[in-house]
């Protein structure tokens, strides 16, 4: 047997590692990109309708 050979639970550890170092990168981008954006105010369509019974924006933050 050669020296190089890695033994089957080995890949497992190596491939559960890589996985949650993917996840935890992912969620560590999302959270960066939480922090860092600000979003520009939008109009919302139904934000000038005055129709009883119709849904809107609770309250403008702009």
């Amino acid at each position: 047997m050669s020296g190089l050979a890695i033994r089957p639970r080995t890949w497992v550890l190596l491939a559960a590692g890589a996985g949650l170092s993917l996840l935890a990168l992912a969620n560590a981008h999302m959270i960066y990109v939480a922090v860092v954006s600000e979003p520009d105010c939008v109009a919302h369509l139904k934000s000038e309708s005055v129709t009883p019974g119709e849904y809107r924006a609770a309250g403008s933050a702009c």
